[in-house]
């Protein structure tokens, strides 16, 4: 078993425009623990009632489109080659977004969401290899699409959603909107989900557990971990949806997807699980696996993908 980390480990808020739990001093005279990483797994490309894999659908917060492909995180997305990508916060303009994305002939059919009312804010796109049956922007209320955050695909056997979820910022300022957000979210993707079932990916902007974060007891009054944010969550999962990662790996640790970009939290592996997978009941068989690329770089984020068998 691994060991504990220490107490005093730095902990780290949910985005880095939130608040942080203040850094304990370490104790003179001990040597700092070695840190803990996750090793992605070999991917599973068969699902448990025996189909193979012929799905496969990537999910990244780039933190910053035009810096994101300076920094070749297109480079990785063409080894990996997902049939759909997904990218939240791409804090660009669609008049702005470099020719490197734009210009990309694996992904014919793309599609971009921005904030109407700032630009470099927010923003979520969704490329694909096969053109969906339709697209649509937004879950139909206008407090909440004009930030642009969610893009939903219809595809012949499921709907795809790609959200960057709000965050409660620094201080918990947009709490409040938060717990509208989550209520409304829900509401969307339920009735989604009485049509055709449904994938929902991106930067949900929460740890759900405490196994979802290094340091839970430090971060409790903090964005992305408050007692608020976190029954929304739940709530999600009790209308029927499910956390594909913890399906089929419920008891991994230090399994992350975020690292602030201040005290080295990256190479100590002080970071928060953020970003997921979300699968309807009726997609759970064909569920392969659920992948957290932890090795790519590129943002404060690492990509995630999901394998499924339809």
């Amino acid at each position: 078993m691994p060991k504990r980390a220490k107490k005093n480990e730095e902990s780290v808020e949910g985005e880095t425009d939130n608040g942080t739990a203040p850094q304990k001093k370490e104790k003179k005279g001990k040597e700092p623990e070695a840190p803990i990483l996750y090793e992605d797994p070999p991917d599973k490309t068969t699902s448990k009632d025996g189909r193979s894999a012929n799905m496969k659908i990537t999910s990244w917060n780039v933190d910053g489109l035009r810096a994101w492909v300076k920094k070749k995180g297109l480079d990785w997305v063409r080894v990996e080659d997902p049939d759909v990508l997904c990218l939240q916060e791409t804090k660009c303009a669609e008049k702005s977004l470099p020719a490197d994305i734009t210009d990309m002939p694996e992904y014919p059919h793309k599609y971009w969401a921005g904030s109407e009312d700032k630009e470099g804010y927010s923003g979520v796109a969704m490329l694909c290899k096969t053109e969906p049956l339709n697209v649509t922007y937004g879950i139909g209320k206008e407090e909440h699409d004009k930030e642009g955050r969610v893009i939903t695909a219809e595809f012949p056997s499921f709907f795809l959603v790609t959200a960057y979820v709000p965050n409660a910022s620094r201080g918990l300022v947009r709490l409040d909107y938060r717990k509208t957000w989550d209520v409304d979210f829900q509401a969307y993707l339920c009735d989604l989900d009485k049509r055709k079932p449904l994938v929902l990916c991106g930067d949900l902007n929460v740890a759900h557990q405490e196994i979802d974060l290094k340091n839970p007891k430090g971060n409790r009054k903090n964005a992305g971990f408050t007692p608020e944010e976190r029954e929304g969550f739940t709530q999600l999962l009790e209308a029927g949806f499910t956390d594909s990662f913890r399906e089929l790996y419920p008891e991994q640790a230090y399994a992350y997807t975020f690292w602030t970009y201040m005290m080295n939290s990256r190479s100590k592996n002080v970071g928060w699980r953020l970003d997921y997978f979300l699968l309807s009941s009726a997609l759970l068989p064909g569920l392969c696996d659920s992948k957290i690329r932890n090795t790519a770089m590129g943002s404060d984020h690492c990509p995630i993908t999901l394998l499924l068998a339809q």
